[in-house]
């Protein structure tokens, strides 16, 4: 892990510094199109060992709304250039500073809000000793989240009975079998947008 840590620290200065150009050409397109609210969205996440961190996103919603914390596509909360940002996942390029700080890793689980973790028992707890990633293995099975939660009758009981548990099987799997090479394979296969082998 030592090595994965390495990577992640050169890697995202690496990222910020090469993507600065889209950062501010996004950080400017939320201020003229999406005006009256911050730039970007910050929010408490659960991280390694169960420690709450800040995770940095770029706002792709209005600033009032009463949705929930599952994200549902179509929503109208989210604003049409929120929408290109979350297609392109360009809102969460801001997630690099949280990997640079060492609140986050280039590949993990996806880090939920409080409470989600209270609902891991036994070995599945085991997940919480991973840092949270920008991808991962259950990300690559589930990125098109939204559209999936967009049929169903009920978006945060499919959730929390059906994808949930399933990512917690996946992200476990991803701990027992870490390799580097494989976290690299993670992360082109989340450039090319293609399914993990």
């Amino acid at each position: 892990m030592l090595l994965k840590g390495l990577f992640d620290k050169i890697a995202s200065l690496g990222g910020l510094l090469v993507l600065w150009p889209v950062l501010l050409i996004c950080a400017i397109l939320i201020r003229l199109k999406m005006p009256g609210g911050p730039i970007i969205f910050k929010q408490q996440r659960v991280g390694q060992y169960g420690k709450l961190f800040t995770m940095y996103k770029f706002r792709s919603m209005t600033v009032v709304h009463d949705g929930s914390y599952i994200s549902v596509a179509g929503e109208s909360r989210i604003t049409p250039l929120g929408a290109k940002l979350r297609k392109y996942k360009l809102d969460e390029l801001p997630e690099l500073w949280n990997v640079l700080i060492g609140n986050m890793s280039f590949v993990g689980p996806r880090p939920d809000v409080p409470g989600y973790a209270d609902k891991l028992e036994g070995e599945d707890r085991d997940v919480l000793k991973l840092k949270p990633g920008i991808t991962g293995p259950a990300s690559l099975k589930y990125r098109n989240e939204e559209e999936l939660l967009a049929v169903q009758d009920d978006p945060k009981r499919y959730n929390d009975e059906v994808i949930f548990p399933d990512k917690v099987r996946i992200n476990l799997e991803y701990l027992n079998t870490w390799s580097f090479w494989r976290d690299i394979k993670i992360i082109i296969y989340t450039v090319l947008s293609k399914d993990l082998d």
